[in-house]
Order: C-alpha cells, then structure tokens, then sequence
C-alpha cells in the first residue's frame, strides 16, 4: 500500500526526532579519534558539548591534513578546531598544522612558543599561522573548555609537564619507593621530544593520558619519587612505540586499561616497548594504528581485529573511543573492520 505524502512526512519527522536523540546521547559523552597520519600523531577530542580538541597535526603537506579535516567535518560533524595544541616542534606533529590552518578556523592554539634551548624550530610559516588566539602552556595550567550543566561529568585537559618541567604532588603524597627503585636511564634525547606537553584528560571516572613524544628520563619525572599522573583508563603509547621512550616506570605506575598506538607500518611498535606492554598486567586491550610490517612484526603485533591499518598500502582508517555519558564505561571500536569492544572506567564498575 503507498504511503500518502503526509505520512511520509510524519515518518522523516520521527527519523529526524531519532537521529536528534542519537546526537544528543552522543553529545553528552566524549569521543576521541586517532586520526591515521602514517606514524605521525592527530588525536581529536569531541568534548560533550560539542567542542574539537586536536592534539597534534600531523605530517606536512595536504594527506594528513585532508584526513583531519574530514574526521573533523564529516564524521564528528563540526566547523572548526576551538583548541589545537601542538606537543612539540617535530614534523609529524606540528607539520600538517600550516595547512589545516588553511582549511579551517583554529581558535586557540596551545604550544611551547619560542623559548631558550629550542633545538627545533618550527619556522616562521608555523609560527606565523592564523588562529584567533595564541598561548604559550605552563605545568600546571587547564585547557579552559565548555562544561555541561551543573550535575554533569566534569571535563578537564590538565598539563603535567613541557619544556623539562613537571607538576609537582600535593603535599603528604607517598612515594613511589618500590617502582622508581628500578629506574635506569638510557641516553639522553637532545631533540624536542624531551619538550613534550604531557596531558591528562579526565571526564567523570574516565581517565586519558597523552605525553607526545616525551624520552624515557623525562618520562621518569613524572612517576618518581612521586606519581603525579595518578591512575589512568587509557594510554596513548608515547613516541609512537618507540624504545626512546615508554619508560616502564610508567605503565608500573599508571596501571592503564587500554593503550592505543599511533604507529606506521615501519615505525614505533619497538620489541622492547611491545614486550613491555605485554607484561603490563593492568592491560586489557592493546591497539595499533598500523601493523607492524618490519620483519620482527610477525612477534610484534596485536590480532588483527586490533589493528586499523593491516596492508601496506594504507587506506586511513581511524580508531575511535566513545566514553559514555555517565563515564561508567567506554567503547573501542575499529570502523573498518566492525571491531568494538567495551570497557569498564576504573570506578565506573
């Protein structure tokens, strides 16, 4: 029987009604996306009420940027980047940065700025780049973003450290004794890596951690004598996965959930670091941008269903994490390859 064209509307209403419901649920939540950049780093945040915070952006040139852009546009369904902070002054961070800049508004835009012992500069077109406003990040300092109403979840983007300086504890914070008892330092990075903004993102229970590119002794100020990071749900493998960096003082300390690799098919994903995730007892799921397609990768990856970028010729698919409302949980899921797996946040159980 045909519908007349009254019902037809009536139907599209309700559609409508439903997909408007669906928004809004998603709306109260937080969604982050790894955005694939080929072992470089653009990991979005989509705040409850709708704001974009891009950490990193990744490689020069129109790829990485074209990819962030239509995360940001197609699949998130917003117009702009209200925060952008830049980690440090390496290409595959800071290099699609000039271009995205050309394709969308950038309201804020949080980095180092320019300070004594810049080894790596990012030149004049990044820092010359249009954002409406420009700050220069602190130890210690929040990344001010819009609140649900009074009752809600809370959000914060908290820096623990940049440029070699660190958040100190609250007074009466036991140490760390047992853990940093096995320190051992390796070489010294002279790059910008060790200038790394280190971030830790909170909503409710849920709890994520983004140190960028930060090296192993830096990485160690961060848990000895004192862990300031606390407890985390989920870690973003520092330094792509490479053994310059995740010290495991780290991971000992701040007991992660899930970690979630931003690797390429020949970088990161480093023995050391991959058995070190491994034996991390607190872990339930380990997750890879990209397989590893070096020759030690048939020991060195996760399953496949893990993994977003299996081939070597990369198609750019995504990982993305829903936190739900009531921050209780969150969700994992792998588009391209329909994995989804959900999680429980460390008091949301």
């Amino acid at each position: 029987m045909r519908k007349t064209i009254s019902q037809l509307l009536a139907t599209l209403v309700l559609a409508l009604a439903a997909c408007g419901q669906i928004w809004a649920a998603e709306a109260d939540g937080l969604q982050i996306y790894w955005i694939d950049t080929e072992g470089g780093a653009a990991t979005l945040l989509i705040t409850p009420t709708g704001e974009t915070v891009l950490i990193d952006a990744g490689n020069p040139g129109r790829r990485d940027a074209d990819r962030i852009v239509k995360t940001i546009t197609e699949i998130a369904g917003r117009k702009q980047i209200d925060h952008l902070v830049t980690t440090h002054y390496h290409g595959d961070h800071f290099g699609g940065a000039i271009e995205l800049a050309k394709l969308l508004p950038i309201v804020n835009l949080w980095d180092n700025g320019q300070f004594e012992g810049l080894r790596d500069d990012p030149g004049k077109a990044y820092f010359e780049l249009k954002a409406e406003k420009k700050h220069v990040i602190k130890p210690g300092d929040s990344i001010p973003v819009k609140q649900l109403a009074a009752g809600s979840p809370e959000l914060s983007i908290r820096c623990l450290g940049t440029r070699q300086q660190f958040v100190t504890a609250p007074a009466g914070t036991e140490e760390n004794t047992n853990i940093c008892a096995t320190a051992r330092e390796k070489a010294r990075d002279g790059s910008d890596n060790a200038n790394s903004i280190v971030l830790l993102i909170k909503f409710g229970n849920f709890t994520f951690f983004d140190a960028g590119d930060l090296t192993w002794n830096q990485e160690q100020k961060l848990v000895c004598p004192h862990n300031v990071v606390g407890k985390v749900d989920v870690y973003q493998v520092t330094h792509h996965g490479l053994d310059a960096s995740n010290n495991p003082l780290v991971l000992q300390s701040i007991e992660p959930h899930v970690a979630i690799m931003n690797n390429g098919t020949t970088k990161g994903c480093a023995p050391e670091v991959f058995a070190n995730l491994k034996e991390t007892k607190s872990l339930q799921g380990i997750y890879q941008v990209h397989k590893n397609l070096r020759p030690d990768g048939a020991t060195n990856n996760v399953a496949d269903e893990f993994i977003a970028n299996r081939e070597k010729e990369c198609q750019g698919n995504h990982i993305h994490l829903a936190v739900a409302a009531d921050t209780k949980s969150y969700t994992v899921n792998i588009p391209a390859n329909k994995h989804s797996q959900t999680y429980q946040t460390r008091t949301g159980k």
